[in-house]
């Protein structure tokens, strides 16, 4: 890549050098070496133009290159060398500025890149090493101090750091990081001193996977960009039609040369994917990673925000508040239910279980017979009883009493937000177990901008019981909710919701809601640094567990489309003012492609204010303010 920047600008030096003789030539009136140095000029600037256009031919396409190297032939069997030379210099000279222009809207990406880690201390044998991250495998344990950058992805065993994850979350503010905590390759550590175990390496890691998907997404074409790519395939030989069209009418070269030329679509064609890798840069940089230029547009277009509950309007990590006994004392059932959880994987079980730890219960016995009922609950054997723990309907099936004081009690626990967990010992109610998720912070505003920003509709989707899922939809101002939700019954409810008409996004963790994500317009993952399964899943990956991020990725989104248009319609005003100067005579061939190489660069420019975009604030309860990327 660097070899061909260099020799394209020893290109342009060398043309330029050859333009300036010329005139030089010119004014000590030595016209014959004038021409001859202008034909020079013309070859040098021109031959890797020619053979894009050959190779184009070959390939049957038609390029800019080759209107370009038509109107350059024109030029010469004419003698007009002057506009020849001045042509071929403009192109590869706005060529050359296109290249390093388009690298500030990759700046995201390089930045990443050059985050990766080279090296990494181990700890073998009781002895320290430092190693090329290559080198390092699964089990190791490296040593990270102040200043340090993280190469892996691992959990700390050892000591405690605040870490700036920047690179994977987008948020600038150091994370305070213990032992169990997860930490991730490209991060690097403000304060302190961890030892982390390695548990992905290599391309495996979390930050491996973000270069790979934002390469990808950079390449990944719009609808937008394709027709523009089709409509340059018809439109290139139609104006080659047109200028020999002109010519005949005209019988003027001179004016049908400078038609072709002018015609080029240059900014229209480059006018959608310069401003998609810009808005993708962006996102990628501030812990948003957009999947493509389609994926863009649909976002924009989004006007029904489907939300899972439990991770993603709450945060995810219930407590236990409150044990209900019947016939027997809370300890005792607390540990029955936490034995009987202690190999479920489902967040809630895992919550009985750490209650039960916390309380200081020793937790002997392991459950036989355990079967999960998908969305309900689970069924056990825990020391030769029969345990039944799940919601009304499995209590139900199960064919258990529930006592009215048992219902009255679970009405009033959901009521104030908890989760009622009903326990079933030997066929009879034992108790009913309460467990309560805080609402994020951030939800209640994180819903206003989004319905400032364009959002109709916002809906929850939630397996939790119908009281709690409503307690959570007032508190945050969401205008529907749908309650004890299986994930085939959310899927539904997505294919109605499209059936409706409605572009739908929906947010959830990537794993549980991966379904309902995948089926919608535009899928969501929260959180997702240490989620594979969302990185695959999930058309938006937001890599820092925050809902703030959700409006940003929604207006950057819009932001890109507007600038996409804008692109659009300078690039097409451009060319047609253009021609019509050239058919009024007010246009010239070398002024012309002058023109014509400023709205390229022009149409790059608008796009790279993207690079600095950033979410606009609400204004003391008013509308967004309109947004308006920075510009440097």
């Amino acid at each position: 890549m660097k070899v061909g920047k260099i020799k394209k600008v020893h290109i342009v030096i060398v043309s330029g050098i050859l333009l300036v003789a010329a005139f030089v030539l010119h004014w000590l009136g030595l016209d014959f070496w004038k021409s001859a140095v202008l034909i020079a000029a013309t070859v040098t600037s021109g031959y890797s133009i020619a053979k894009k256009a050959i190779q184009s031919v070959l390939m049957k396409a038609f390029s800019i290159e080759l209107l370009v190297t038509i109107a350059v032939i024109g030029a010469l069997i004419i003698g007009e060398y002057v506009e020849s030379a001045a042509v071929t210099f403009l192109f590869l000279f706005g060529a050359y500025l296109e290249i390093r222009t388009l690298e500030k809207t990759r700046s995201s990406l390089r930045t990443l890149m050059d985050m990766a880690p080279l090296e990494a201390t181990v700890l073998k044998n009781g002895e320290r090493a430092i190693i090329p991250v290559e080198e390092i495998e699964k089990g190791d344990h490296i040593l990270i101090q102040s200043g340090e950058k993280v190469a892996i992805d691992g959990k700390i065993v050892s000591g405690r750091a605040f870490i700036n994850e920047a690179t994977i979350t987008g948020e600038s503010v150091p994370a305070s990081k213990k032992i169990k905590d997860q930490v991730f390759s490209g991060t690097m550590i403000d304060n302190g001193y961890i030892e982390v175990e390695a548990e992905k390496i290599g391309d495996d890691t979390a930050f491996a996977k973000i270069i790979e998907l934002v390469e990808e997404a950079q390449e990944a074409k719009a609808k937008t960009q394709k027709f523009l790519e089709r409509f340059a395939t018809i439109y290139t030989p139609g104006v080659i039609v047109l200028s020999i069209l002109v010519f005949v009418l005209t019988q003027r070269v001179e004016l049908a040369i400078t038609f072709l030329v002018i015609a080029c679509p240059g900014a229209l064609v480059i006018s959608a994917p310069v401003s998609l890798v810009a808005g993708i840069g962006n996102g990628a940089k501030n812990g948003t990673l957009i999947k493509g230029g389609e994926v863009m547009e649909n976002l924009a277009k989004i006007d029904v925000l489907v939300f899972d509950k439990t991770g993603t309007l709450t945060k995810g990590k219930p407590e236990v508040t409150g044990i209900k006994a019947f016939g027997m004392d809370e300890k005792v059932l607390l540990k029955i239910t936490a034995e009987a959880e202690i190999i479920s994987e489902h967040h809630l079980g895992r919550t009985i279980v750490n209650e039960a730890e916390k309380q200081g219960l020793t937790l002997t016995n392991k459950p036989v017979d355990f079967i999960v009922e998908k969305g309900h609950g689970l069924y056990a054997k825990v020391e030769g009883k029969s345990v039944v723990i799940g919601n009304r309907k499995l209590v139900s099936k199960s064919k258990i009493n529930l006592p009215q004081h048992a219902e009255d009690y679970a009405i009033q626990e959901e009521k104030r937000g908890n989760t009622a967990i009903f326990i079933g010992v030997d066929h009879k109610l034992a108790g009913i177990i309460s467990i309560a998720d805080q609402v994020r912070s951030e939800a209640a505003d994180t819903i206003k901008k989004l319905k400032a920003a364009g959002i109709k509709q916002t809906v929850m989707l939630t397996g939790d019981n119908k009281h709690t899922a409503e307690k959570v939809a007032a508190q945050l101002g969401i205008d529907h909710v749908f309650a004890e939700m299986l994930p085939e019954d959310k899927v539904n409810h997505i294919k109605r919701l499209k059936a409706e008409g409605y572009k739908v996004a929906m947010v959830g963790d990537g794993i549980n809601d991966a379904p309902a994500i995948a089926l919608a317009d535009v899928g969501l993952a929260m959180g997702a640094a240490c989620t594979d399964a969302a990185m695959e899943t999930a058309d938006v990956v937001l890599m820092a567990d925050k809902l703030s991020k959700i409006p940003y990725a929604y207006e950057l989104a819009k932001a890109t489309v507007s600038n996409m248009k804008q692109n659009m319609l300078f690039a097409v005003g451009t060319v047609a003012l253009l021609l019509a100067g050239v058919l009024l005579g007010k246009i010239f061939l070398a002024s012309g492609m002058l023109i014509h190489e400023l709205s390229v660069l022009l149409v790059i420019l608008n796009a790279i204010r993207l690079v600095r975009y950033k979410q606009c604030k609400q204004n003391s309860g008013k509308e967004f303010e309109e947004i308006i990327p920075e510009v440097n």
